[in-house]
């Protein structure tokens, strides 16, 4: 071989040889056995022909587990199976596949490289495969934010029975996969119609009362009937109460409004209240479509941005989902007057409108009254904000030192305060959910459900 020859070939040695071999702990645990018994020899002589026998055993056996790892090029095959997007603070599948090619067992340690947003430094599954077997694994992950998660490669440790050696085969190109707002959460609150079922989930089941003009049918009157709805016709033919049902008015705007300011940056359980808010108004706008109403969203801070106007169309959730997917906040003091003005604009008529923000003064609530009642005054406003659920726990807590009785009785005012601003908004007829977050999705269905069989929009 000439001298660039030689060059290459060490070259290729290095990278596909050298680069891919690892020592197992198993070969340093013998290796100090052998170092042990020629430290010992020196005290008895005798112990130094078993030290040599040992040494020139572990080597034969590293040479041994070498070539049986190195038999098959493609010994070991493995791919990654991943979701075409991730929903954002839901646990994800990704499937992993692994074929064994050799003729003999293979000890695998597999391991994934997560994208950075996870932070998991120690991620690894072991795993044994048969001569000639293929196996299916799987593992969860739960993204926080939204955005592009790269993935990396994927490697795979094989190691034979001897165990002293392991070699490295590595599969898969980078792959980036979108997390998108929770769009699990839809098949979780599917309501085509509330039933039975839904009370596990703290759903309310609220009889719903048709308020439009077109006929359906006439009922047995039960109690909560409008009285106005009597059919005394029918009444007097059946001897008994009867009333006329109306179909269920259709059609109606929803508007589901997210505010991107600073306040909402705020994390509850790793997810910040922003996320929470996007995560319902997928949510919520799915549930008006199935209820033939029609669906919009758009976000605001210094101004109002991502709006989508309410339709009800086949491509309408696939135009919210891309919206919500690109709201960020920018640490702005939010403008309600901007909000106002923007809503006078582009929302002509009576539409019914979730406003998810969070208040945690009465303060910060008299400088926006006016506005809200203002978009009140046109709209159905529903005013959304948040529990600190941190502050009720520390509530509960029992108090032993001075220093936790003070932080006890400062959670408690800021507790009161939150019930205070219930009242304030209420005072002046604003619709308001004050939630946990966690909850936020199940009240803000309630709301919508029962606002619609009231017929107050």
């Amino acid at each position: 071989m000439t001298k660039q020859e030689d060059t290459v070939f060490l070259k290729w040695l290095v990278a596909h040889f050298f680069k891919n071999l690892f020592l197992n702990n198993r070969f340093f645990y013998t290796l100090i056995g052998v170092v042990v018994l020629f430290v010992l020899s020196f005290i008895f002589s005798s112990l130094i022909v078993l030290a040599k026998f040992t040494f020139y055993i572990l080597l034969a056996l590293v040479f041994i587990d070498i070539t049986l790892l190195h038999r098959e090029k493609n010994g070991i095959q493995g791919s990654r199976i991943l979701p075409e997007k991730f929903s954002n603070g839901d646990q994800n599948k990704v499937g992993l596949k692994i074929t064994n090619n050799f003729w003999l067992k293979m000890y695998c340690t597999i391991i994934d490289e997560l994208p950075t947003q996870f932070q998991e430094r120690n991620f690894q599954i072991q795993t044994v495969v048969k001569a000639g077997d293929k196996v299916d694994l799987n593992y969860t992950v739960k993204p926080l934010e939204r955005g592009e998660y790269n993935f990396g490669q994927l490697h795979v440790y094989i190691s034979s029975k001897i165990g002293l050696v392991s070699r490295r085969c590595s599969f898969e190109n980078s792959k980036i996969v979108k997390t998108y707002p929770s769009f699990l959460q839809l098949k979780k609150y599917d309501l085509i119609s509330l039933n039975q079922s839904s009370l596990q989930f703290g759903i309310k089941k609220i009889r719903r009362i048709g308020n439009s003009f077109e006929f359906e049918q006439i009922k047995d009157y039960v109690q909560g009937d409008n009285i106005k709805d009597i059919n005394w016709k029918a009444t007097a033919k059946r001897n008994q109460l009867m009333v006329n049902q109306f179909q269920d008015e259709k059609s109606q705007q929803v508007y589901s409004i997210i505010d991107k300011g600073r306040v909402m940056k705020m994390p509850f359980e790793n997810l910040s209240l922003l996320d929470y808010a996007i995560n319902s108004s997928l949510v919520i706008s799915s549930v008006v479509v199935r209820k033939h109403d029609r669906a919009g969203i758009f976000s605001f801070s210094k101004k109002a941005e991502n709006f989508v106007v309410a339709e009800r169309r086949n491509a309408q959730m696939n135009l919210i989902q891309e919206s919500l997917y690109n709201i960020e906040t920018d640490f702005c003091e939010s403008d309600f007057g901007n909000l106002y003005g923007h809503i006078k604009r582009k929302i002509t008529t009576r539409s019914l409108l979730l406003l998810y923000t969070n208040f945690e003064s009465l303060d910060a609530v008299h400088r926006q009254v006016p506005y809200l009642r203002a978009i009140n005054k046109n709209h159905m406003l529903v005013v959304v904000f948040f529990k600190n659920t941190e502050l009720e726990l520390l509530k509960t807590k029992s108090a032993k030192t001075t220093q936790e009785i003070f932080d006890k009785i400062i959670a408690e005012k800021f507790s009161y305060d939150k019930k205070l601003i219930v009242a304030e908004l209420n005072k002046y007829g604003i619709q308001t959910i004050l939630t946990e977050p966690q909850q936020l999705t199940i009240n803000a269905i309630n709301k919508y459900l029962e606002i619609k069989a009231k017929g107050l929009l």
